[in-house]
């Protein structure tokens, strides 16, 4: 666990569920097969086809990459809008890595099953709020066992549950 790299997928699961944060450091994937991660991946390959897809930037993953009137933009797509703050936080946090690399970015935060966009800034009450979270994740990992099963409405579809709930 030395060295570990906070990801996006981990700052969008802290807002979720923080158990599923210290399963994921750890690389314990979810089921695969699980119905809603497959509808994600589609919504993820076919959605935005003119678009450059799964730019891979040091420890971070980002959806969609594009120039629009000589800005870059980042966009992050989600299946729906359920959980807009988490994704928020994870596209603030790749426009924060973008910005340390020296590179200003605009987000977009997409929805295309319900055709909805929404621009995100990095404003430097987000990078604060981020390195709060950033400091919470980190403390998350170390810990010897995973955060105690909390049953929230996201467990229901939750490619974890097994782990939770077995």
């Amino acid at each position: 666990m030395d060295g570990k790299k906070i990801n996006g997928t981990l700052i969008w699961y802290y807002f979720i569920c923080k158990r599923e944060v210290w399963l994921m450091a750890r690389n314990l994937e979810p089921d695969q097969d699980d119905k809603n991660i497959d509808i994600g991946r589609f919504i993820q390959e076919n959605s935005y086809e003119r678009d450059k897809k799964e730019i891979s930037f040091g420890n971070i993953k980002i959806d969609i990459i594009r120039k629009e009137d000589g800005q870059l933009v980042v966009g992050e797509v989600k299946k729906s809008s359920k959980f807009k703050e988490s994704a928020k936080m994870q596209l603030l946090f790749y426009l924060s890595e973008l910005k340390a690399a020296g590179l200003e970015a605009k987000g977009v935060l997409m929805f295309p099953k319900e055709k909805k966009r929404e621009e995100v800034e990095l404003t430097p009450e987000a990078q604060k709020q981020l390195q709060d979270v950033v400091k919470n994740i980190l403390r998350i990992i170390y810990l010897d066992v995973p955060p105690k099963v909390e049953k929230i409405p996201f467990c229901k579809n939750c490619g974890y549950r097994e782990m939770c709930y077995s």
